[in-house]
């Protein structure tokens, strides 16, 4: 008895798939933790951070969460929380938060995909995946200095806020 040979369509690869062969075309050393997990880290301007995406496929959300080498000790955690809840007012997708166990300082933002069975695709683009991982470094980068500001040089949260993002004009 033969069986006929038959053409399956390729499925699309999961998110943390996707992450990864992003991961891999940027040189960035990843590891996978699973299915549903891969880690990272990306050098920036400020910080070199970890990168974290973790899949739920039954909620079909994919978060991203950027570390960088922030620790706020306990007495300047309510500055800190300050300092967070006037960037979180700036920000239109994903949030600072402090981690109450070691003060971490982490942004993490979640995107809700589309369900498989949906006509628009499904799954994470490469182009998703690029836009969400960087948004995650670039927007660590941009407040990264009022952080600095607020926990090693003193200054309040409004004050390192105002400084860090003037928006410069021209060329020195």
């Amino acid at each position: 008895m033969s069986f006929p040979e038959m053409d399956y369509p390729a499925a699309d690869p999961a998110p943390i798939d996707t992450l990864e062969q992003y991961f891999d075309a940027n040189g960035w050393a990843s590891e996978r933790l699973g299915d549903e997990e891969i880690i990272t880290t990306v050098k920036g301007g400020w910080a070199t951070y970890q990168l974290r995406a973790l899949w739920r496929g039954d909620d079909r959300v994919l978060q991203i969460i950027a570390q960088a080498d922030l620790v706020v000790p306990e007495a300047l955690r309510a500055a800190a929380y300050e300092t967070i809840g006037l960037i979180n007012e700036q920000l239109w997708m994903g949030h600072f938060e402090l981690w109450s166990a070691d003060g971490a300082v982490l942004f993490r933002h979640a995107s809700l995909l589309a369900d498989d069975d949906a006509d628009d695709g499904g799954d994470l683009s490469a182009a998703q995946a690029e836009i969400l991982t960087e948004a995650a470094v670039e927007e660590y980068e941009r407040y990264y200095p009022v952080f600095q500001l607020v926990l090693l040089a003193g200054q309040s949260p409004a004050e390192a806020l105002a400084a860090a993002l003037i928006e410069t004009a021209g060329e020195a």
